[in-house]
């Protein structure tokens, strides 16, 4: 069995070349859905390493970032979290609402013709809806739109317990759901979360650790040297960023 991560697999051939291959192999409807969500879910993923990055792996980390930007911190954070669930939300949602498709594994499930593929990529669908169903509730009474007595306090039933672990968890089981498609058209799967595993890729997330790093090590420096009088002219000079 191959084990590609999305990375990798994206650089091997462009969208329109996995696609046709797809298409080739499964069919025009079915390829052609499996082609889109499987883009979205890398992109999804990789979303994801960049916001454990940041904000799941050290809490040195998140000691950095709020000594250098709190306010500006916690937009980053909350705005990636709240993608992220949004994002899960929508490709778990019903093939059709309000008279209009939707792109799902759900529509990837309702378009497959074959009987025996059908029954697997339907038992792993319900285990992806089960797994993110803390994301659609979150969606429908808190992103989305505001439960009101939630937003008062006045005895709304309170949102289902969302965690780091939990969104792992509904991660894979999507990645469960396409993989199920990928080993039975072409015997290979796709490693979605290596870059959760290394902690993202160059210049993402950890390239602006490091520069914010470096800069308040030298504001340190900086302020050292105005302090003892011994400044450098440089040390005023004014930046236009």
């Amino acid at each position: 069995m191959t084990y590609n991560s999305a990375v990798n697999r994206a650089y091997e051939m462009t969208a329109e070349e996995d696609r046709l291959k797809n298409i080739d192999a499964m069919g025009e409807q079915v390829g052609s859905i499996y082609s889109l969500l499987w883009q979205e879910l890398a992109w999804l993923y990789l979303t994801w390493a960049e916001y454990v990055a940041l904000f799941g792996t050290k809490e040195s980390r998140v000691t950095l970032l709020n000594g250098a930007a709190p306010a500006f911190t916690r937009i980053v954070q909350d705005s990636l979290w709240e993608g992220i669930i949004l994002h899960i939300a929508r490709l778990t949602d019903p093939p059709k609402s309000m008279g209009k498709s939707n792109l799902s594994v759900r529509a990837l499930e309702e378009a497959l013709t074959d009987d025996v593929l059908k029954v697997r990529v339907g038992s792993s669908v319900k285990e992806a809806l089960d797994a993110s169903d803390f994301c659609r509730d979150w969606r429908n009474r808190h992103l989305a739109h505001r439960d009101m007595h939630l937003a008062l306090r006045t005895g709304g039933e309170p949102l289902k317990p969302a965690s780091r672990l939990k969104v792992r968890e509904a991660l894979g089981a999507l990645a469960d759901v396409l993989n199920v498609l990928s080993r039975y058209y072409f015997n290979s799967t796709t490693f979605f979360d290596l870059d959760v595993r290394v902690g993202g890729g160059s210049g993402g997330a950890m390239s602006l650790l490091y520069y914010i790093d470096m800069g308040v090590e030298a504001e340190r420096v900086r302020e050292e040297r105005l302090k003892s009088g011994n400044f450098d002219p440089n040390d005023y000079r004014p930046r236009d960023l």
